[in-house]
């Protein structure tokens, strides 16, 4: 385990470029992070925080499950894609076994909106583009 970045590059080879926390006793407690009969075992957890300092994704799991790196990379990219674009990320993107590395857009407001949907967007129906 990488406490800090230049552990990380020291000890794993791994260059990290986003900071990296460590919580003592009293922080732990107050983010829900100590599970209740495990004494000062932690429950692990990842948040991930946009560029204006709002928690966007926070995922927690007790110490006996690994993590899955990778997805927490792939909510990284999708939470971007969605901020830059307007859309929804489907589960498995960019590799949903529907639609593959396509988003959905945005509910219609409106019956005429809906109504023009398959028109402007591939989709499946109305609901679903």
């Amino acid at each position: 385990m990488c406490i800090t970045r230049t552990a990380c590059k020291e000890k794993l080879g791994v260059s990290i470029s986003f900071p990296i926390a460590a919580a003592n006793d009293a922080i732990a407690e107050k983010l829900g992070l100590l599970h209740p009969g495990k004494g000062t075992n932690t429950v692990r957890a990842v948040f991930i925080v946009d560029p204006n300092g709002k928690v966007r994704l926070v995922v927690y799991y007790p110490q006996e499950i690994g993590r899955n790196i990778g997805e927490f990379v792939r909510a990284a990219k999708a939470l971007q894609v969605a901020d830059n674009n307007d859309v929804a990320v489907p589960a498995d993107w960019p590799n949903n076994s529907l639609i593959k590395d396509r988003v959905i857009i945005s509910p219609a407001k409106t019956v005429k909106d809906a109504a023009e949907r398959l028109k402007t967007y591939e989709g499946y129906d109305w609901w679903f583009c």
